[in-house]
């Protein structure tokens, strides 16, 4: 236990810039309150003291905003940066040094009674807003871009945005823990812009067919004031 809080406020250090101090972190950061609650309600629910597993993570979602069940597996090194609207589902499984973003879900999409959350790798940065549904695996040194939804597997070290989610990036090893929103690709823009590349090509053959079709015009023109001018001769 200790250890982990070690790693969890380590954590707080390596990936938010305006943290100054630990009384900080210990007094003023809900994410770092919102692990100590599912440390303690985890212990109890493995403990088979489900009640009082949901209970402590009850009280700790309503004192933080965050909601983490107490039954999800979450590794060392996990960060919830500002918190507010996360949830955690049962089956949850989150690897080492992963990072979310406030009003991220990993939500599962079955009433039955088996794994029905994702589970996230190692290194795996969910932007803002995101949701990310269904008992898939999302990579190792993955990221999610902010208000995505993820609804199928996602391969290690990739980048998904959009609704739903679309890989726009795969294979490429990220150095780091930002996310960088404002670098991310838009695959919607990309396609329209590829529309508007293919119209601009379209319209300047259009162009050059017309200029052609003007040039035959005028040598038809020609040919004919030349047979209509040796018929007037004969």
């Amino acid at each position: 236990m200790v250890a982990f809080l070690k790693d969890d406020i380590k954590a707080v250090f390596d990936r938010d810039p305006a943290v100054r101090s630990i009384f900080e972190v210990i007094f003023c950061y809900p994410g770092f309150h919102a692990m100590l609650f599912y440390r303690l309600s985890h212990w109890l629910w493995n403990k088979n003291r489900t009640f009082m597993g949901r209970y402590v993570s009850h009280i700790g979602r309503f004192l933080t905003g965050i909601e983490i069940h107490p039954g999800a597996k979450i590794g060392k090194g996990f960060f919830i940066d500002h918190g507010m609207g996360v949830v955690i589902g049962e089956t949850a499984e989150i690897g080492e040094n992963c990072t979310l973003y406030h009003g991220v879900t990993l939500g599962g999409t079955s009433w039955a009674k088996e794994k029905r959350h994702p589970t996230l790798g190692n290194n795996v940065i969910v932007g803002s807003g995101a949701k990310i549904l269904g008992p898939f695996k999302v990579g190792d040194d993955s990221k999610i871009g902010s208000n995505s939804v993820v609804v199928k597997e996602v391969p290690p070290m990739a980048t998904v945005v959009g609704i739903p989610g679309r890989v726009v990036i795969s294979g490429e090893k990220r150095i780091g823990v930002d996310l960088q929103h404002g670098e991310l690709p838009d695959p919607v823009a990309k396609a329209v812009s590829c529309v508007f590349d293919q119209i601009q090509r379209l319209e300047e053959q259009v162009d050059m067919l017309r200029k052609e079709q003007a040039v035959l015009k005028a040598e038809l023109s020609r040919y004919q004031a030349v047979e209509e001018e040796g018929d007037t001769v004969s």
